[in-house]
Order: structure tokens, then sequence, then C-alpha cells
């Protein structure tokens, strides 16, 4: 079966827009699934349509806060199991066979091991002994194992389920620590219960301008390291030039180094567009066409661009170095803007940098060594640990990067199995 075909569900107590840790990760698993080329399609009880191409099937029941769900949890923290368990238990065997019986997978978020709807527990547990679909069991909590949910628990069905490990499941925890804690609590091997972390959207947390989220994606910027910054009209006095001698050293140790020129020509000296060409001419001698960005030349369709202030704002937050290399300069406002924005500076030893810097930045000779320029960035980005957590977040901790290392590995294991 071709994955273009894969039908894909995803059930929870509720779905986006409610806000939650696990509806955060429903939606964020649905859109990045779904341009995976998978149908994906979430049952929840509560929530709404979240995306043009992700179907939500609303069932009440399997909400933990439908009433009757209440008055039956109610009576099972008594240790009573009423007879309107199991009509509802059966209810939701019958609406959710008709829903997943062509669902290829199945995750299910944290109702196989919390007690917030046990007969919608319950009947799951029909269903993946009737072997209907693949089930994925995404455990973020269990309840047999916190305190606070103790008393409400009791030996015997159903509250058994939620520490029972089930055949043909297989589950799924947010770290290493939950997966030594479910292990513990199924007896069953560690290692056969994956872990799967959840993310964050650079985008989202950052509130980058759309503009520059378009600008990530076509240049990759996330995946630079580091990702280095030269606000400058390309200008002779900027001795960009040199910027790029510098990159050429630097990508000899840190081949995912990029750069990026922010500015135009400058519009008053009709020598500055040949000035382009030839730094355009260098970046190619020096193997750096990948590596080193003119924005102005970097818009969408390839047509000229100009960089607003927002995106602007927007590269100090996502870079990790500001270069400055300037020949002279009045004064040097791209210093005061990168140490508001917490950024190093590698500046060229000037009298105007000198004075807004102080000795807060690493100043450097503009005609002089560029490896050496070269070898104090690398310095800097093997030792200054903000740095290095910043990089450990962007290649394991973003919403795309756990869907490329841990999500669709997953899911080509499971849907491997007959089930």
């Amino acid at each position: 079966m071709e994955q273009e075909s894969e039908r894909l569900a995803i059930l929870h107590y509720a779905a986006p827009p409610v806000v939650g840790g696990v509806e955060a990760t429903i939606y964020h698993h649905a859109r990045l699934l779904t341009a995976k080329g998978y149908a994906v399609e979430v049952i929840a009880g509560r929530g709404e349509s979240f995306h043009p191409r992700v179907r939500v099937h609303l069932l009440p029941e399997t909400d933990s806060q439908h009433p009757a769900v209440l008055a039956i949890s109610s009576r099972l923290a008594k240790g009573e199991c009423p007879a309107s368990f199991m009509a509802l238990r059966d209810r939701l065997v019958i609406q959710l066979r008709e829903l997943l019986a062509d669902a290829a997978v199945c995750i299910v978020h944290n109702a196989m091991t919390l007690h917030k709807n046990l007969p919608l527990t319950a009947a799951l547990r029909i269903l993946a002994d009737e072997r209907i679909t693949r089930f994925v069991a995404w455990c973020h909590d269990f309840a047999w194992q916190d305190a606070r949910y103790r008393p409400a628990l009791h030996h015997g069905y159903p509250w058994d389920l939620l520490r029972t490990a089930w055949p043909g499941v297989r589950y799924v925890v947010v770290s290493h620590d939950q997966r030594v804690n479910l292990a513990a609590l199924l007896d069953v091997p560690a290692e056969s219960i994956a872990v799967v972390p959840p993310g964050i959207d650079p985008a989202e947390l950052l509130k980058l301008d759309d503009a520059s989220v378009a600008l990530l994606e076509r240049l990759d910027l996330l995946a630079a390291h580091p990702l280095v910054l030269l606000p400058a009209r390309i200008t002779r006095r900027k001795n960009i030039e040199f910027a790029l001698q510098v990159m050429a050293a630097l990508c000899r140790m840190m081949p995912a180094a990029t750069l990026l020129v922010t500015g135009p020509p400058g519009a008053h000296n009709p020598a500055n567009v040949a000035y382009l060409e030839s730094l355009q001419q260098l970046r190619t001698e020096l193997g750096l066409t990948e590596r080193v960005h003119f924005l102005y030349q970097c818009g969408p369709d390839e047509r000229p661009w100009h960089v607003s202030d927002r995106v602007m704002a927007d590269l100090y937050q996502l870079a990790d170095v500001l270069l400055f290399p300037s020949e002279r300069e009045g004064f040097g406002i791209p210093i005061l803007e990168a140490g508001l924005a917490r950024m190093p500076v590698f500046a060229s030893d000037i009298p105007p940098v000198r004075e807004s810097a102080g000795e807060l930045a690493w100043l450097f000779d503009p005609h002089g060594d560029a490896e050496q320029v070269a070898r104090a960035i690398a310095h800097y980005c093997a030792t200054d640990r903000a740095y290095q957590l910043r990089q450990r977040v962007l290649h394991h901790y973003t919403w795309r990067s756990v869907l490329e290392r841990y999500l669709m590995p997953l899911l080509s294991e499971v849907l491997a199995d007959g089930g």
C-alpha cells in the first residue's frame, strides 16, 4: 500500500483548539503527517476542525468531561462498576469500530493508561483484541503511578486495564524516564517501549513574521550551524569580501555554517551593483554558493527583495553570531541591535565599534587574518552552552525534527507489522 493512501487516526478525549499539551501534540502531528501524505483523521469528544486537510470526528462520549462519563467515573472511584459502564463501553465499541475499520493505525493518547474515561479504555481493549487496526498507545500519564489518582483505582476490571500490557499494542512515552516507569508498571522490557519526545515550533514560539517563516523554509536556515548575520547594504566600505573569506575558513571547521547578508546594493553609487557581482563571483570561487546568501536576491520567485524591519527583527532572534567587518562606520547600529538580542559580536576594530561595544565584542583587523576570525567564531560555538543548547533544541526537538527522527520511523515499524 502506498503511503499516500494510508489512513491514520488519532484519538483523545479532546482535540484542538482545546488548550493542552496533548492537544498541541495532536495538532502538530496531524499537520506534519498530512504534509507527508497520510490521510489523518482525529477522533475526540471535544474540539473543532483545525486544519483544512484533517477531518475531525466528534464522539461526545469519548470526552473525559461528558456528563455520562463523569457520573460513571464517580461510581468507579468508589469501587463500583455500574451497568451504565457496560452500556457506554458497548456504544463506544460500535461507534469506534465503524470509524476505525479502514484505519491503518490508530494513535490513542492517554486512554490506555489514564482513568479519565474508563468506558473508552474498555472499548479500546475490545477493539485491540479484535485487531481492527494497529493501535499505538501514546502514554503521557500513568494513573496507577500517580498518588493523586490511586484512591480512585481498585483491583480488578476495568481498573487493571490501565496497568496491563495489551497484546499487539505498541506503547510510546515522551521521555526515557517515563519509559522506565511504564516498563515497571506493565512489567515489560523497557526496550519494547518507544520514546518520542514532544517538540516546539520556533516560528510559533518566536512569533515570526510570515515572510521570515518563508525565508527559513526557502533557505533551510534552521539547519545552519551557526547562522551568521551581516546586516549591511552592499557597499565596498562594508568589506563583505572579508566576511566571505571568514566563512570559507569557518565552513572548513563547521560545514553547516551559513551567512546572511541582509541589504541590497547601496542606492547612491552605481558601482555597488558591480560590487555585488564581484562578491557573487568570489562566493562561487570559494565554494560558498549554498552557504552565503545575499537576501536581496532571495525573495519569492527570485525577485529582488528588500528585507523589512520586521524580518530584520526576526533575524536577530534567529541568528547565532553577528559578523561586522566594515572598514569604516559613522556609528554601527547593528552592534547595538546585536547586544539587545544577546548575540555575540565579531566586528572590525574601528573607533565606532570600540565606542559602542567596549571590550564586550571580539574585535579583529578588517584586513587581517580571516582564518583567525573563523577560529574565534568556532571556539565560541564549541564553548558557549547557550549556543549549544539552542542547537540541540533545533536539531532534536522542533516538531519537524521530531517527525523525521522519531515519528516517521515509528510509524514505518508499526505499518510493517502485520498486526
